[in-house]
Formats: structure tokens, C-alpha cells, sequence
């Protein structure tokens, strides 16, 4: 099927380099070929690969070459200032593509050998909101029951899709950590990863994780931040208009993968919709340079709303999550009262849509299917 972004992603190519991020087996390599195929002659480099990485080395490809794709180069040592030297001494013609599983933007930093010279384009699970607009079909239920990666989703059997993600969890622990960081104790981390999976949805201490794990709580988040710079997880803290008491509060982590959820049928609902809203979060940081953010709601009093859009620091909608309740959460119409915000509460069976006391009820399939891509 066709990735959403494509298009975009070509134009941006005629402009600068392209970063093109996102978790292992997202179909970043497939997508990047598929670009490949628009234009007249194109090269595609794997860093992992022997004899492709004696190619990087040397830059022993044509001059005619239209575009170069190179494949988990952030491997390679100095790769930003490789590139840069690549992209400033090559013909007008050639275009380059860069990707990896790894967080690339993570070397985004002040004085970066690559500022102003790259578009980040950061490529999510598939969501209803992109099967809808390429035209494709879907469920929510095939989402709980398979998660959005393309493979097990794609696939007609569903043990195949099961079996992926035996797979999947393996190489992640044992071949991507190892490479991305040298851990020596790999059996906390993976004890580390069991225990979010059981987590999801809720406020993490690190503290409690550690003493679970016995290991230091910063050891615990090191360890988080590892899964988090691989796509594996991502972490919505708590709102506040003061960002680093926000950041100093406990987090809650959600796994890009819904299948690797483990809790009941609403755990699983509510990280499926969370990863909808932060593919929504990262289109609009991505493609309409927007400061948009994806956080939660909690007073000392536990009064709790599951997410909150922001702009530019500020709210712009609660979001509730419920399974079948079409009763509206005392909570969402707490802060929706109090602060005289937008909320509405997000239903996945829901008969009919409507609005109470200013708090719309919605559909869960309608309303993402509606989100901004």
C-alpha cells in the first residue's frame, strides 16, 4: 500500500536532505525504495552491509546518480559531518535520503555540521486516519488485535502477525539496544520493557521500577530513554504551563506497537488512540511547523484526563478515552469546567454521537479517521 507521506517527502527531496525516522520494520525501507523508483537512477546503501559500506567510505557511486539512499548510516562514526560533506560538494541533480531506526533527531543540536541542510520526516505505524486517506480497510478491532506496524497488520493469518512480534521483541532487545548502546546487565533491561508493557497508561516511577528490577532508578530511566531513542516506547508527561516542573513529574509510557500491551481491552484502547494522537502531534510538528504536544492531566487530588492537545504551550483540547461508557468522565468535566477548555471523550462503541453540557461524545473510528496527517 501506498505511505501517506510519499508525496511529501519527494517534494522535500528537490529542497534538502531527508530524514526519514521511525521504529524498526515501520516500513521506512520499503518506503524509501519505493521513492527510489521516481526517479531515473538511484542508489541504495546499506551501512550494515559490507560491501555497501565500503561504497559510503570511498563515495565510489556515479555522479549521475539522481538519489542516494543510505540506510542506518547514523552507525556510522561522524555521520553527520559525512554527510555534510556529501551534501554541500554534490551535483544539483542529486537528491539524498537518509534513514534509521533510531531517533535521528536526536542529533539535532545547537551547532548540529547538519543544521539548515535536512527536512525530518518521521514515518509511524500505519493509523486509521492514513488507511482512510490512501483509501484502505480497516477496523479498530484489527488494530487492538494486530497493532499498526504494516507486516502484522497487512497479513492475512493471524499467527503469522504473532509470531512477528515474538520476533520483533527479540531483535529489539538483543540486536538494536546492543548496537545503539553497549548494556552490559541486557536481562534488566529486558525486565525493564516486561514491566511497561504492564504499565501502560499509567504514571511510571522510576523508583518503584528500580527497586522491582534492583537496579538504580537512574539506571531506569537511561534505560527507558534507550527504548524511547529507538521507537519502542514514547512518553507524555504531565501538563504544565512551567515545562520543567512538567518534565520532572512522573511520565506515562506508551508503546508504538499496541500488541505488545499487556493489560485489558481498555489499556489496549487507550495506548492505541495515544499512539494516534502523537502520529498527529509529530505530522503537525513535522509538515505545518507547529509547536503541538501531546500530554496528560493529574492534580494532587487524582483528578485525571488522559490527553491533552497543546499549541505553543497551551491547551487545546481533553481527550478522554473510554471503551463503551458513554457517560462523561467527572473529571474531563472538571477541568473542561474549571478552565474553560474544549473536551470531548472518545468512545469506542458508542451508538450515537452527541454533546452534553459542552462535551462532545465521539465515535472512536470517526473521529480518528479525522485526525491531521
Amino acid at each position: 500500500m501506498k505511505r501517506y507521506q510519499k508525496d511529501a517527502i519527494i517534494a522535500d527531496l528537490h529542497k534538502k536532505i531527508v530524514l526519514l525516522a521511525g521504529p524498526r520494520q515501520a516500513g521506512k525501507t520499503t518506503l524509501a525504495k519505493e521513492i527510489g523508483e521516481e526517479f531515473s537512477s538511484t542508489l541504495y546503501l546499506n551501512y550494515d552491509s559490507g560491501s555497501d559500506r565500503k561504497i559510503i567510505e570511498e563515495e565510489s557511486w556515479i555522479p549521475s546518480t539522481e538519489l542516494i539512499i543510505f540506510d542506518e548510516i547514523h552507525k556510522m562514526p561522524n555521520w553527520k559531518t559525512y554527510l555534510k560533506g556529501i551534501y554541500d560538494t554534490k551535483p544539483p541533480h542529486q537528491k539524498i535520503l537518509v534513514t534509521g531506526s533510531a531517533r535521528l533527531e536526536t542529533f539535532n543540536r545547537v551547532g548540529d555540521s547538519l543544521a539548515g541542510r535536512f527536512f525530518l520526516h518521521r514515518l509511524m505505524p500505519l493509523s486509521p486516519a492514513e488507511m482512510h486517506k490512501v483509501g484502505e480497510n480497516w477496523s479498530i478491532d484489527r488494530f487492538l488485535e494486530r497493532g499498526g506496524f504494516p507486516e502484522p497488520f497487512l497479513c492475512e493469518d493471524l499467527t503469522e502477525s504473532k509470531r512477528w512480534r515474538l520476533q520483533y521483541c527479540d531483535s529489539l532487545l538483543r540486536t538494536d539496544v546492543l548496537e545503539f548502546e553497549n548494556i552490559h546487565n541486557l536481562n534488566a533491561i529486558r525486565l525493564v520493557f516486561d514491566i511497561l508493557r504492564e504499565r501502560v497508561g499509567s504514571p511510571i516511577s522510576y523508583a518503584s521500577i528500580a527497586e522491582d528490577v534492583s537496579i538504580a532508578p537512574n539506571t531506569v530511566r537511561k534505560y527507558i530513554s534507550i527504548l524511547e531513542a529507538l521507537y519502542v516506547v514514547f512518553r507524555i508527561t504531565p501538563f504544565s504551563k512551567n515545562i520543567a516542573r512538567s518534565l520532572l513529574k512522573e511520565p506515562k509510557i506508551y508503546f508504538f506497537d499496541t500488541g505488545l500491551v499487556k493489560g485489558d481491552a481498555g489499556v489496549k484502547f487507550k495506548n492505541f488512540v495515544g499512539t494516534c494522537l502523537y502520529k498527529h502531534v509529530l505530522s503537525r510538528i513535522d509538515y505545518q511547523a507547529e509547536d503541538a504536544g501531546l500530554h496528560y492531566l493529574r492534580t494532587k487530588e487524582q483528578k485525571e484526563v488522559d490527553f491533552a492537545l497543546t499549541m505553543n504551550h497551551q491547551i487545546e483540547s481533553l481527550l478522554e478515552v473510554k471503551l463503551k461508557n458513554h457517560h462523561i468522565s467527572p473529571s474531563l468535566a472538571y477541568f473542561s469546567e474549571k478552565y474553560e477548555l474544549p473536551a470531548l471523550q472518545v468512545v469506542k462503541d458508542l451508538k450515537k454521537e452527541h454533546t452534553k453540557n459542552g462535551i462532545e461524545i465521539r465515535d472512536a473510528s470517526q473521529f480518528l479517521r479525522t485526525l491531521d496527517l
